[in-house]
């Protein structure tokens, strides 16, 4: 910028998320954690262990300069840096993050890069950026040769998973999800709000927000991050569940051998081992947009659906804790 001159106002910020169980048969601990996320050798990995134990690999930065996806076709060109990071809870689910922010107009011609290098995780478009059209075509998904900030963050998420820490031993079966968000600035005196929250095919889900005016960016990804741990949670739990046979059934074929488990039970203890203590809504989502789960908690009902789970899941396990006795018959 030259001086005098003024930055135009940020009207859009995207991102997307990639959530999966870590692939080793124990939780990681802090010391692991950090080596785990070094994924820079000059800034150290944020580490957390209240209310439960978080770390944060630093940002990285991806240099970008291509068209961004538009829904009404426009070809608008945007030069800038995304920025990406990678987070562990309890040492059991990994997440990549990818994300940024763009103003309402840039320049008309591409500056040096120490310009871009100074403004991290922003995108300046060429000229007026139309909004509106740029947050459904992120949100549908751009075309070849178009800014993709989920191929970002599964390169992250690929980098880490290669990690010689890991074992590869998953403890129990899951897939990954991916949560894809944007956020507008919302009216004047109006609160964060989210305008739609939709579970699509292929374990796509994709979010759009309103946000106040000057909401950072991070505080955005951090709130997405959360909806995208929670979301996880609850579609792995609700597979586990509907892959197993409920009830206590018929007896079993033949008589189990000294400590043999039911198969409910050895299906269902993953869960309680690595899972269920994972529900934390809000743990680390800034203030300002704590109440945006309370329109969560509403509607679908994120916690009222996990305490179904979790009580289906107990249930279970204590039906199976009653040895199984054959019925005398009596003429």
């Amino acid at each position: 910028m030259t001086p005098g001159e003024t930055q135009p106002p940020v009207v859009l910020a995207c991102g997307e998320v990639r959530t999966c169980l870590l692939p080793a048969l124990q939780a990681l601990d802090s010391r692991a954690a950090a080596q785990l996320l070094g994924v820079r050798a000059d800034e150290r990995v944020l580490l957390s262990e209240r209310p439960n134990l978080y770390g944060r690999s630093p940002d990285t930065l991806t240099g970008v300069d291509c068209p961004l996806p538009s829904a009404n076709g426009a070809r608008i060109r945007a030069v800038g840096t995304v920025a990406a990071h990678a987070s562990l809870t309890e040492g059991r689910v990994l997440q990549s993050s990818a994300h940024f922010r763009a103003p309402a107009a840039g320049p008309d011609h591409r500056r040096p890069w120490g310009h871009y290098l100074v403004r991290p995780g922003t995108v300046e478009p060429f000229g007026k950026l139309p909004y509106e059209a740029v947050a459904q075509g992120l949100l549908t998904g751009g075309r070849s040769g178009e800014l993709d900030v989920g191929l970002i963050a599964d390169g992250l998420l690929t980098r880490v998973l290669r990690h010689p820490l890991l074992d590869q031993r998953p403890p129990l079966k899951s897939r990954p999800t991916r949560l894809r968000w944007v956020a507008l600035p919302t009216e004047r005196d109006e609160g964060p709000s989210i305008e739609r929250f939709t579970v699509a095919e292929d374990e796509l889900r994709t979010v759009r927000l309103r946000v106040p005016a000057g909401t950072p960016s991070g505080d955005i990804a951090g709130l997405c991050d959360d909806l995208a741990l929670h979301d996880w949670l609850l579609t792995t739990v609700v597979r586990i569940l509907d892959g197993i046979r409920l009830g206590a059934g018929d007896p079993p074929a033949r008589p189990r051998h000294a400590g043999e488990r039911p198969a409910v039970v050895t299906a269902l203890r993953p869960a309680v081992d690595h899972l269920l203590h994972l529900w934390m809504p809000r743990a680390r989502v800034a203030p300002r947009l704590a109440p945006l789960w309370d329109a969560l908690e509403e509607r679908p009902g994120f916690t009222r659906q996990w305490r179904t789970l979790v009580q289906r899941i107990r249930d279970q396990l204590a039906l199976h804790a009653i040895p199984h006795r054959e019925a005398e018959w009596c003429p």
